[in-house]
């Protein structure tokens, strides 16, 4: 007979389904189209369940959003996560954006629906545009840190006479939720495809 649920495994899987509504009806219905009736009922939960443990709707997608990024809900900043050390360790400049272009898929592969709802929603709603312009700056400062391992194993010399932190604006650009839901969701490319071009372009802009 299977061993009986701990709380603490209880209260774990009820915050994973609460998660997992959240993140359905998002992306089906957008963030103003979702309420957390909506949710609760979804995830076969009470309402006071949801704010109890979320406290309201967006601390919710904050956390959704944290979880799609990271893949899991360990609180591990992304620099600190053993990917993105791969990226600065990479031997080479060109295995580095190999890397980072690889990288970029894995995260986005989950979390650029949820991107997209955030961006979506942040032209109306101040606090979730707080959470948007919190999202590009992380990504930036990530971006930067891995630009500037690039200009030290390229010994200063990046294609055009780029330096970290415009290298760091164009991986931004490269590597966005923007840019890979243009290509992927809107033009049906692969994710395979996509990180070939992206690894392609970070290439051919920043190397000599």
């Amino acid at each position: 007979m299977a061993a009986a649920l701990t709380r603490a495994e209880k209260a774990r899987r009820t915050r994973q389904r609460m998660l997992d509504a959240a993140g359905k009806l998002f992306v089906e219905r957008g963030w103003a189209g979702t309420t957390v009736e909506d949710i609760a009922r979804s995830a076969e939960v009470g309402v006071q369940t949801v704010y109890f443990t979320f406290r309201n709707k967006r601390a919710l997608l904050k956390e959704l959003l944290d979880t799609a990024i990271a893949g899991d809900p360990d609180p591990v900043a992304t620099l600190e996560r053993p990917w993105a050390r791969e990226v600065v360790d990479a031997p080479d400049p060109a295995a580095q954006l190999a890397l980072q272009a690889a990288g970029a898929r894995r995260v986005l592969q989950r979390a650029a629906p949820v991107l997209e709802v955030v961006r979506g929603a942040a032209a109306a709603d101040s606090e979730v545009a707080a959470l948007w312009r919190a999202n590009q700056e992380q990504r930036h400062t990530v971006q930067l840190h891995f630009a500037e391992a690039l200009v030290a194993k390229t010994g200063g010399a990046l294609r055009d006479g780029h330096d970290a932190a415009s290298a760091a604006d164009i991986a931004l650009a490269v590597l966005g939720p923007e840019t890979f839901g243009l290509l992927v969701t809107g033009r049906g490319w692969s994710t395979a495809r996509w990180e070939r071009w992206a690894a392609d372009s970070l290439v051919r802009q920043l190397l000599p």
